[in-house]
């Protein structure tokens, strides 16, 4: 004989509508991603930093969006996107180029505020782009990585009326009270920019 199955408490309803009212922030990184949040700029994969490692915000609404942050990750592209998804290292860019091939990775939203410039305000109003290699190492910067990062850089620009010009696309030192040298002398900034410029 089948036996009837109990309805459950009403504790046990209360406790699963309470579950599923909790706002997505509250809830752990991985039920966030398994929601697919979809990357800003279309030819990014989505990797995430860790919550603990940048602002959560609404730009432009809450902050101007002023300036494009270059940088080199003086790490391997791999390492780089760990130490974004450690809590203890407190250190985000929003978008990671690899070198061998130009992949772009996205880690923070560009609503967000990424800490990448070391400077609060500057962070409030950029978006950081990280570029995988060495200051001192040239060859990480590949046409691939020169090609990618400008069609990168170019896109937010449109998309936030940032001028596509030094003033605003600058390297971490030229950040005020910035201590880092990066992207290095061996950027070719006049490269770059005209790549910018033709995307």
């Amino acid at each position: 004989m089948e036996r009837a199955r109990p309805f459950p408490s009403r504790r046990r309803l209360l406790q699963g509508a309470a579950l599923a009212a909790l706002p997505t922030a509250l809830l752990p990184d991985a039920l966030a991603r398994a929601q697919g949040r979809a990357v800003d700029y279309p030819s990014a994969e989505w990797q995430p930093a860790v919550g603990a490692n940048y602002t959560v915000s609404h730009r432009p609404d809450s902050y101007p969006l002023d300036f494009v942050v270059i940088h080199v990750t003086q790490e391997t592209y791999a390492d780089t996107l760990a130490i974004f998804r450690d809590p203890q290292r407190q250190v985000s860019a929003h978008y990671v180029v690899r070198s061998a091939d130009g992949h772009v990775a996205q880690c923070v939203r560009e609503a967000d505020i990424g800490w990448h410039a070391g400077n609060w305000d500057y962070n409030t109003r950029s978006i950081g782009v990280e570029h995988e290699g060495w200051v001192d190492q040239p060859a990480y910067f590949t046409d691939a990585l020169y090609e990618q990062s400008a069609r990168l850089t170019a896109a937010i620009c449109a998309n936030y009326g940032i001028p596509k010009n030094r003033e605003h696309i600058i390297g971490h030192y030229e950040v005020p009270g910035a201590d880092h040298t990066d992207p290095g002398p061996a950027w070719d900034w006049d490269r770059y920019m005209r790549l910018v410029d033709l995307a």
